[in-house]
């Protein structure tokens, strides 16, 4: 089989996009695995497919670069966002995306050659709630009954012990801040964000940020997802992490994420109780991938 695909990334954070709205794509797991792999395929963090929806203007079904199937992306959901524009699927510039995490709503960026630059996206309001993200509370000595947000508490992973927030934005996340004066390019996340991801405090797994305070309006942030190992940046873990740094009184409520992969801006309005996060969407390059025979 034959794959049109569409190559973009999000500050780093890079899919194979394929529009599914006239064709469906069989075993798009497996898809994912071959697609994703940077040495035998084309290479990426995963796979989106771009799909009609009967509740928003279109569905996003995501992969991880594993087979797994995600819920929500907020670096693909932009580039969602550039993809149907540019591809002429639709001529809207506020546009309605159905995920697994729900509706979010799309805000596009045009500039004077017709290209979509920036995209602002409404990611919902955070989760908080232990049971909903998903956390196991009685790793941290906790009952049900007496469970509440997790900001700041301790959790022994391997031989040491961290100070944990968490957070859902669709995806589960865990923040762990970082000492302002050590390099977080040194941080030997290929070791550590492991044994976070696959942590008894995580039923389904969790993705994990590495957070540095450069000050109220500003974080250094490395990402470890599950499904895919460190990558160049997350959205809803920038969203998560921003979160958690403003419940825990070390940020302002707007602040710019410095990722491997470049900024997102990330506002939560408290009154509204929604984040909105906005950055660019580009797009790397398009053609068509021969599926591997069995």
């Amino acid at each position: 089989m034959i794959l049109k695909f569409t190559k973009m990334h999000g500050t780093g954070n890079d899919y194979i996009y394929v529009d599914c709205t006239k064709n469906t794509l069989d075993n798009p797991s497996k898809m994912a695995v071959e697609v994703s792999d940077r040495h035998f395929g084309i290479g990426s963090d995963g796979l989106i497919l771009i799909k009609k929806s009967n509740k928003a203007d279109f569905f996003m079904e995501m992969y991880n670069a594993d087979g797994s199937e995600g819920k929500m992306c907020g670096n693909g959901i932009r580039c969602v966002g550039k993809y149907v524009y540019e591809h002429h699927l639709t001529q809207k510039t506020e546009i309605t995306i159905d995920t697994l995490s729900g509706i979010k709503m799309l805000r596009l960026f045009i500039d004077d050659g017709g290209k979509v630059r920036n995209v602002a996206v409404d990611m919902g309001a955070p989760v908080l709630e232990p049971q909903k993200i998903p956390v196991a509370v009685n790793q941290f000595g906790i009952s049900n009954e007496d469970a509440k947000p997790i900001l700041l508490k301790s959790l022994m992973v391997g031989e040491s012990e961290y100070k944990v927030s968490c957070v859902s934005m669709g995806n589960p996340h865990v923040i762990i801040y970082l000492d302002k004066d050590m390099d977080i390019k040194k941080l030997d996340i290929d070791k550590i964000g492991p044994l976070f991801e696959k942590h008894e405090a995580f039923p389904e797994g969790i993705n994990t940020e590495f957070i540095q305070v450069v000050d109220g309006k500003n974080l250094n942030m490395r990402v470890w997802e599950r499904g895919s190992g460190e990558t160049f940046a997350c959205g809803t873990g920038a969203c998560a992490s921003a979160v958690a740094t403003i419940l825990n009184n070390m940020c302002d409520d707007g602040v710019t994420v410095h990722l491997l992969g470049g900024d997102l801006t990330v506002t939560w309005d408290r009154e509204k109780n929604t984040v909105i996060m906005e950055g660019a969407a580009e797009t790397i390059c398009e053609g068509e991938y021969f599926e591997k025979s069995v």
